[in-house]
């Protein structure tokens, strides 16, 4: 579904990834992972139509994507999610999710098959689909909710969430993960997911590729990755919860 191939990305003398190369296939839940400042948002961004990339081949189902408008990957097939959710205060929660799937589909859609996607939507993340509810009652695990339903709204073939674990507890952090998994499953959306709660994604994901200072590292299933040297070095290391439950 995607192949990546040396994707550089610097901002004046300051390489923020490089050379970063991988293939995902359809279906596939790719873990992404890595220190604080490894690059893994850049290549999001990248990924994403946020960022034009300085050099490298980005082809998404066959086509070079690398450099395309945030709303041009969007329609193409490629949502994200963000580590802090922004929503529209001024909106409902319904209302949230209905711009996106009004704005963000491959197709143009009239107002009611907006609503209706973002009533699906609402329902997989398990937030109510009550048009009076605003924002204003929604806790951390919500919001996460509320951006994962807005990217889900938008019809992607692939999803890249962004640290979608955040500021969760253990229950919430299980839910969230439970519903990757079932978005993978029911609908068949590939993903990517970056996340440094290590002991909750290693049990969700197929592989792991890791960062460190804009390169990759090491890539593999989640037991070979725990078990890499020079990952346990710079980042699994000071998580032994996440080794334990890698090599599980």
């Amino acid at each position: 579904m995607l192949e990546v191939r040396d994707l550089t990305k610097r901002f004046g003398g300051f390489t923020a990834v490089s050379g970063v190369s991988f293939d995902l296939a359809e279906g596939e839940i790719l873990g992404l992972i890595g220190p604080n400042g490894s690059g893994k948002s850049t290549t999001f961004n990248c990924l994403s139509g946020l960022y034009l990339p300085t050099s490298g081949n980005v082809r998404f189902q066959g086509r070079d994507i690398a450099g395309w408008s945030s709303s041009r990957v969007c329609h193409a097939g490629i949502a994200r999610t963000f580590q802090i959710p922004r929503p529209f205060k001024n909106l409902t929660i319904l209302e949230n999710v209905a711009v996106s799937a009004y704005y963000g589909r491959a197709r143009s859609v009239s107002r009611r098959e907006a609503f209706v996607h973002a009533e699906e939507a609402l329902a997989m993340v398990r937030l109510p689909v009550d048009p009076t509810l605003g924002i204003g009652g929604l806790g951390a695990a919500g919001l996460k909710k509320l951006e994962l339903a807005r990217a889900l709204a938008t019809g992607p073939k692939l999803l890249l969430a962004d640290e979608s674990l955040g500021g969760l507890d253990e229950s919430e952090m299980d839910q969230a993960a439970d519903m990757l998994q079932a978005i993978r499953r029911d609908k068949g959306i590939t993903i990517i997911w970056v996340e440094h709660i290590m002991g909750v994604l290693m049990r969700v994901v197929d592989r792991v590729m890791v960062l460190d200072h804009g390169e990759v590292i090491a890539s593999g299933t989640p037991a070979e990755v725990a078990a890499h040297p020079k990952v346990i070095e710079v980042y699994l290391g000071s998580d032994p919860t996440a080794r334990q439950h890698a090599q599980a």
